[in-house]
């Protein structure tokens, strides 16, 4: 057996696995093994073209040039497992191109031809997403400091001054309220936004098991005080600042944007305004009180043991308190949901439950985008599926900034025309 027939064994299974990990990842598992399987998974749905062409060209070098099937049927068993992966992920792929947008109930094609566009760049080489002519961006900026950690922040904002004040958006990255930072999540939606008008602050807050809920939410809102008290400074609009955030990062966006004015999640700033104009909370955990959305038993038990540091039984008033669902009212923000329908993280029900109760409460707009075959985290770099959704929210703030004034109905009635003609 010949070194390249090896190789393309070795080839051909590990993406077998990896694809079958895809279809079938772990959900009830140890934390570590949720974590990776997680992660195999999102690689190969948001990048099954890449991998697809990066894996026929590895075939065809190690084929024509090493003759690695020419020796034995070793090669040709590997070449087999890859076309079993390749028949596993292409449709996971595929499912990309099938992303809808529903609005009040009614699912429309996301037609986005009119909205500005995605440097094609980004497509082709997703880590290419730090790379955006017309934007820079200011690094580590300290917004503030709790028990000695200094929280800090990243500015991106259009290269030339526009001679006038620009909307803020803040996003807050996940990561199970544990791990992640401003540096890896939020970059393909700010920097777009930064290229057309807005100026994007990307935030670290503490992190469990060291900070205990609601330090999370509280730092979140640290941040939103920040940007309003230095907005002639930083040349933002301080009437309207919006707030994303993916995973954890979702839960603390709807739980800010619901709880305005909370003294219980600004201690030691109570009087500070943190309120938002408009929310856009992707795969959110918006419930730990119902579980008729089955959450993963580990995820329950790592949140009771290191994030809250109190079981439901124990605390369940508190668990309802940082639970968006149980702070739905009249006065929320203008809403954009997103989800998707693969996520083994977070079940797809929780958005589509939040979303039906936020639209029987709330006097404004509520937008919800579910993407076919999206996994956990599908925004974290630019693909056919996130495209579009990237655009999406640029034109659901630009609708809501626009229409601050005149309601929910107007701006519902503006980004529909926005995002469907």
């Amino acid at each position: 057996m010949s070194l390249s027939a090896l190789l393309l064994l070795i080839v051909g299974v590990v993406s077998a696995a990896y694809a079958a990990n895809a279809r079938w990842p772990r959900r009830n598992a140890s934390l570590w093994v949720m974590i990776v399987s997680w992660f195999m998974a999102f690689i190969v749905v948001e990048l099954a073209v890449h991998l697809t062409v990066l894996g026929a060209v590895m075939i065809a070098v190690l084929a024509g040039a090493f003759g690695a099937l020419d020796d034995g049927s070793t090669g040709w068993v590997g070449l087999a497992f890859w076309g079993v992966a390749v028949v596993l992920a292409i449709p996971l792929g595929v499912s990309s191109l099938r992303t809808r947008l529903d609005i009040d109930g009614r699912s429309e094609e996301l037609e986005l031809d009119d909205a500005p566009g995605l440097p094609w760049y980004w497509y082709a080489v997703p880590l290419l997403m730090w790379v955006k002519p017309g934007v820079k961006t200011e690094r580590g900026r300290v917004f503030a400091e709790v028990d000695g950690e200094k929280l800090k922040l990243d500015i991106v904002r259009p290269k030339h001054d526009p001679g006038h004040p620009l909307p803020a958006v803040v996003h807050v990255h996940g990561g199970l309220w544990m791990f992640g930072s401003r540096h890896e999540q939020g970059i393909p939606l700010l920097n777009h936004l930064a290229s057309n008008g807005w100026v994007g602050f990307n935030i670290d807050y503490r992190l469990s098991p060291k900070a205990t809920m609601p330090d999370h939410v509280e730092d979140v809102k640290r941040a939103i005080a920040w940007v309003r008290e230095h907005a002639e400074e930083l040349n933002v609009d301080p009437k309207f600042i919006a707030v994303t955030g993916g995973s954890a990062g979702g839960h603390l966006t709807a739980l800010t944007a619901l709880s305005n004015g909370d003294p219980a999640f600004q201690r030691g700033f109570e009087d500070a305004d943190t309120s938002v104009q408009a929310a856009v909370p992707f795969y959110g955990a918006y419930d730990f009180v119902d579980h008729e959305n089955k959450h993963s038993e580990t995820l329950v038990k790592t949140v009771e043991k290191v994030v809250v540091k109190q079981t439901m039984d124990e605390a369940p008033e508190f668990y309802a308190t940082i639970s968006p669902t149980h702070r739905i009212n009249e006065d929320a923000p203008p809403f954009f949901v997103v989800h998707g329908s693969r996520d083994t993280i977070v079940p797809v029900g929780e958005s589509r439950r939040f979303v039906k109760n936020l639209r029987t409460t709330s006097q404004e707009a509520v937008l919800y985008a579910e993407m076919p075959g999206g996994q956990h985290a599908f925004d974290s770099m630019p693909t056919w599926r996130s495209g579009p959704v990237i655009k999406a929210i640029e034109r659901f703030l630009h609708a809501t900034y626009a229409t601050r004034y005149l309601g929910g109905e107007a701006t519902e009635d503006v980004a529909e025309k926005a995002l469907t003609n």
